[in-house]
């Protein structure tokens, strides 16, 4: 009956106990290491939220800027920007409005107006009469790794203040917008998003905020894109200072065409298809500059071009009313037009 005693005695004295001297030590020093870091991981998603809670804002949309009557078609998210009122959010967030209120998590709630959409990324920016309000930096989403831990925040179903945790699982996808147009380096990540999630941040571990969450895949889990923040400060510099985002165009409308192998040696071609005109803007740039139905653009200067979506790319980089030379093929000819792009 001595020994009994004689272990408790030593494991009392803070010296192991039997249990940890037979070998499974190190199964509680990984419990414990486990615990620990489960506890900072709390701990960095908890010092985010208190950060960036108070600048994610609810968006109800109307037909009516009556706000006391106002009569509801949907609702989102939004984040402020800036103190003196800005809010970013999704395009499809407030597409079709007549009058919009922006929720605060003060319980505040003041009339919003349109500042300007771009419907092209999905992104928008909504004005609310306010100083001195909360608000959100941005992140540059080029130092964004897969694996990096996000938080989305936003309001589903009008569930104020939601919050979900996730990590960055792919970079540099792309999404149509609700125009059709490609966008491009959208993030893939894990947060769960749900209906009303839509237009609130993504951010790091910083508070930062990396991208506006902007779509879920029905039916799927864990699949959910954000669009990037490099694109949403550009674009919100373009409506803060314009209204609307400035872009080149050509005045063409094209679709892809494959080329045979025969053309594609003779012109020693990059790629094996190419964008066939089938229709022009009268009196628009292309027209112009002699473009004609039926040419095939298989380069825009020195980038080769294979689809719409690679004109799309080269344009948005493109300034307005600077001429850009079309590398096309006609019939069995190549040559090269010069067409000077006009503003969309």
């Amino acid at each position: 009956m001595g020994e009994p005693a004689e272990q408790l005695i030593r494991f009392t004295k803070g010296e192991p106990s039997p249990a940890i001297e037979d070998g499974s030590q190190g199964a509680w020093e990984r419990e414990t290491s486990e615990a620990s870091l489960l506890d900072a991981y709390s701990r960095a998603v908890v010092a985010v939220v208190d950060e960036v809670g108070p600048a994610v804002v609810s968006i109800a949309v109307g037909k009516t800027a009556d706000l006391a009557n106002p009569e509801p078609m949907g609702s989102g998210s939004g984040v402020v920007i800036a103190p003196d009122g800005y809010v970013l959010t999704n395009d499809h967030v407030v597409h079709g409005a007549d009058g919009l209120r922006v929720s605060l998590p003060d319980a505040r709630t003041l009339k919003g107006s349109l500042v300007g959409t771009d419907p092209a990324t999905d992104l928008a920016v909504v004005r609310v009469d306010g100083s001195g309000l909360p608000y959100a930096s941005f992140e540059d989403s080029a130092n964004l790794r897969v694996g990096q831990l996000v938080i989305a925040v936003g309001n589903p179903f009008g569930f104020e203040s939601t919050v979900s945790t996730g990590v960055v699982s792919a970079l540099g996808r792309a999404l149509r917008s609700r125009e059709g147009r490609l966008i491009e380096n959208i993030v893939q990540h894990t947060a769960p998003l749900n209906p009303g999630s839509s237009g609130g941040p993504l951010v790091d571990s910083r508070a930062r905020v990396v991208g506006i969450n902007t779509a879920i895949i029905a039916r799927a889990q864990g699949i959910g894109f954000a669009v990037p923040s490099s694109t949403a400060r550009w674009v919100v510099s373009q409506l803060l200072a314009h209204g609307r985002v400035r872009r080149a165009h050509l005045g063409l409308a094209g679709r892809p065409r494959p080329l045979g192998r025969r053309l594609v040696r003779f012109h020693s071609l990059e790629r094996d298809h190419a964008v066939e005109v089938v229709s022009l803007t009268p009196g628009g740039p292309a027209e112009r500059a002699g473009v004609h139905l039926g040419d095939l653009i298989v380069g825009m200067n020195d980038r080769a071009v294979a689809t719409v979506d690679d004109m799309h790319r080269f344009l948005a980089e493109w300034p307005p009313g600077r001429p850009v030379s079309l590398h096309i093929v006609r019939w069995t000819e190549r040559a090269t037009v010069e067409v000077v792009t006009e503003e969309t």
